[in-house]
């Protein structure tokens, strides 16, 4: 057996030393690295060979790669590394790498074409001047050949430590049981529906009630098709941090299942989360934790590797005892660990670790997406990009004199823009060229400033610094179908405006869809896919994708649903709701009490409910979601839900408490839905509505009801959450009783119309 590496991932493992040093230089993008390379290869003589795939053999190992380029007439080998900046001032690590890697290629080319030696360059190109810095070495074959079998040896103990864990995983997961006696009502279904996908090498889109198991329903078939489908990594990508811990649980009922499964799981969080010295700069100088961390790194990996179950916590006490920083060292486990939980990002935003590192050592994936409604808006999110003229102009008057005066054509461009702009908001079909341009100044003045102030921290600078650069990449990426482009105008004086600039991906299928296609098997799930449609238009979903809408194990009796038709929520109609709606709460209350949730599209409107109903029936308990809450006031909100207990619970609809919180049995016996959750009436909503109907002949649909209906439905699954519980959901408004609202609401619910006397206002 074989355990193949690349030969990039081998010299981080071997040849990496010192601190970890992540002082602030600006270093070229991926679209400049490549362009840099094909500069460098077009420069070179005609029987010059780019992108020279080589493999050599050591023990057990089977090491992998492309070599930059090879100049057969000068027997030159080339590793080719874009910067910009000063190269005077490159850490020694980072050259001692890059040495390493051109190494092992030279071996590589000597084994290939039997050489007994050969030349061997870093070539260095800086993507500004566009100049070329060479370092070349005359190395023997022989030198080289025992260059590379120290760095194999170094890592082969590892290796084949690696092969012993992976033929025991998959031997384990091959007869892994189920943890439970039997599966729940739509488990079973939807289980055998994601081996299949993951088998035939598809994409899942499976719509499934809350409350059967999706996590250890997916998760489950998952690990039993790791052998059989020769799968290296499992990815549980989550929208909320509720989402991971669900996976971390079911990841530990499975442990609990099987006595020492061998299966590494790792939680990976965000940076802020993991950072132990938030105070601190990330290199050897500042942080204790970065100093010398290559240096115990091997023995932090080694430890982290005994644990199966790396959450947070987990991992943090391993860091601390090795000292070395949890988030880097979480980074690292991320290439040695079978299951990973993380937020959507880590898989699907332009620089996601995960899936750099599923390309870079091609790796064999299955995505498992949870909460899969999520991912359109986070998608959205993901690949746009705002500028606000606020952030330059303060920027503008502490700025050191070398930056002046770019930062100020940047903003002369952009005052030039809006200038005849009369509307507060308006979208444009062509991005500013002279703006884009004046942009890309700005950002070259910025990176070469940062390079020659590495120890500089300015927060403002940096600031504006990566909003640029999120806006030049994203302009790249601009077209009128996928994109919009607005400015948003707020007026100061009679004289004096400022404004912000968007950039909207309104259909990010096309960034989606091939990280969908690049894994062995994606699976989307969640209780509200519906329609399919919907999400297929805009995720990309591969038209071999296939659809599973799992019965639910729900009765209908179990929960009452009315629609409260006689009331209207609309914005004009506020006034005259609240009355009604309080009557109705407190009607609902005193035949049944018990704690109640009430979603309200504001809250503001949340807040004129609250305090009449508080006036009226000063008897009802009440607490309010409030905007901007921490972690600790949303826990607090929670607690206020107790089993038996006795209240109304006021949220905004879409908001932290309607949905991925679980308040089983007697603690959430019923729900007010005062919306339809329908998007604000505005005119960005209003440019998008025009763009969908352009793209898919549904503005109205794919703009206000499908996302609206989506938080309803998630909102009143917070209701009924296992098979013992009871409980009922009023729909308030006349508008969930047309035939095209009640059409996407669950098949299981019976809905009956609830007819109420008014109020007088």
């Amino acid at each position: 057996m074989s355990y193949r590496i690349a030969v990039r991932a081998l010299c981080e493992f071997s040849a990496k030393t010192g601190d970890l040093d992540l002082r602030f230089t600006p270093s070229p993008t991926a679209q400049e690295g490549i362009a840099g390379h094909r500069t460098v290869a077009a420069r070179r003589n005609p029987g010059y060979q780019s992108e020279v795939a080589l493999e050599g053999q050591y023990a057990e190992l089977l090491v992998k790669g492309r070599a930059d380029g090879y100049d057969p007439a000068q027997n030159l080998l080339e590793e080719i590394k874009t910067y910009r900046g000063d190269l005077a001032r490159m850490p020694d690590n980072h050259r001692q790498l890059h040495w390493a890697q051109a190494r092992v290629y030279g071996w590589l080319l000597c084994q290939s074409l039997q050489l007994p030696s050969i030349r061997v360059s870093l070539v260095y190109f800086d993507i500004l001047s566009e100049q070329e810095t060479a370092l070349v070495e005359e190395c023997s074959a022989q030198a080289l050949e025992a260059f590379f079998n120290h760095h194999c040896a170094v890592f082969l103990q590892w290796a084949q430590q690696e092969m012993r864990h992976r033929a025991a995983r998959d031997q384990a997961t091959r007869s892994l049981s189920f943890p439970h006696a039997e599966f729940r009502r739509g488990q079973r279904p939807l289980a055998e529906s994601v081996y299949k996908a993951v088998s035939t090498g598809r994409c899942l889109l499976a719509q499934a009630p809350t409350g059967i198991g999706k996590t250890l329903g997916t998760i489950f078939p998952m690990l039993k098709a790791m052998a059989p489908q020769q799968l290296d990594k499992l990815l549980f990508l989550t929208a909320k941090t509720p989402g991971r811990q669900l996976a971390l649980d079911a990841a530990r009922v499975l442990f609990a299942g099987q006595s020492e499964l061998p299966l590494r799981v790792l939680e990976l969080v965000a940076r802020d989360k993991a950072c132990e010295h938030l105070d601190k700069a990330c290199h050897g100088e500042s942080c204790p934790l970065a100093k010398g961390f290559y240096l115990r790194l091997p023995a932090a990996r080694q430890a982290a590797s005994q644990v199966p179950m790396l959450d947070r916590q987990a991992l943090r006490q391993v860091a601390l005892e090795h000292q070395v920083c949890p988030y880097y060292l979480s980074q690292e486990m991320a290439r040695w660990s079978d299951l990973l939980v993380a937020d959507y990002n880590y898989y699907f935003d332009f620089s996601a670790l995960l899936f750099s590192l599923a390309q870079a050592n091609q790796w064999q994936v299955a995505v498992l997406v949870d909460e899969a409604h999520n991912l359109v808006e986070r998608g959205r999110g993901m690949y746009s990009a705002s500028l606000d003229q606020q952030q330059l102009d303060s920027v503008r008057k502490s700025a050191p004199q070398a930056l002046k005066s770019s930062l100020q054509r940047l903003n002369r461009e952009w005052n030039a823009l809006h200038k005849e702009q009369l509307a507060a908001y308006q979208a444009y079909d062509q991005l500013p060229t002279a703006l884009l341009k004046a942009l890309g100044l700005c950002v070259a003045a910025l990176g070469d400033y940062f390079n020659e102030q590495p120890q500089g921290l300015d927060s403002g600078l940096h600031g504006l610094y990566f909003e640029l650069l999120q806006f030049a990449r994203v302009a790249e990426l601009f077209d009128e179908q996928q994109f919009i482009f607005d400015i948003s105008k707020r007026s100061l004086s009679a004289k004096r405006s400022l404004s912000r600039l968007s950039l909207r991906n309104v259909v990010p299928a096309a960034l989606i869809g091939p990280r969908l296609t690049a894994a062995r098997s994606t699976v989307l799930f969640s209780a509200t896919l519906n329609p399919r449609h919907y999400y297929a238009d805009l995720l990309g979903l591969p038209e071999t994708t296939v659809w599973l809408d799992v019965e639910s194990p729900f009765a209908a009796e179990q929960l009452e649903v009315h629609i409260v038709s006689r009331i209207s929520t609309r914005y004009v109609h506020r006034q005259a709701s609240l009355a009604p709606i309080v009557q109705l709460m407190a009607r609902q209350f005193a035949a049944r009490p018990g704690n109640y949730l009430a979603f309200f599209s504001s809250f503001d409107y949340l807040q004129q409910v609250a305090e009449l109903l508080a006036r009226e029936h000063p008897g009802i308990a009440l607490w309010l979601q409030s905007r901007g809450m921490d972690e600790a006031s949303r826990q607090g909100f929670l607690e206020q839900f107790r089993a038996d207990g006795q209240g109304i619970g006021f949220a905004v609809l879409g908001g932290a408490f309607g949905e991925g919180i679980d308040l089983p049995g007697s603690k959430l016996i019923g729900a007010f839905v005062a919306t339809l959750g329908l998007p604000q009436l505005n005119p960005l909503n209003e440019q998008m509505k025009q763009r969908m109907a352009a793209l898919f002949g549904s503005g109205y649909d794919y703009t206000y009801l499908y996302p609206g209906l989506q938080k309803v439905v998630q909102a009143a699954g917070r209701v009924i959450r296992s098979q013992a519980d009871r409980g009922v959901v009023l729909l308030i408004d006349d508008r969930f009783a047309e035939p095209w609202v009640r059409q996407l609401l669950p098949s299981w619910w019976a809905v009956d119309s609830l007819r109420v006397p008014l109020a007088s206002s």
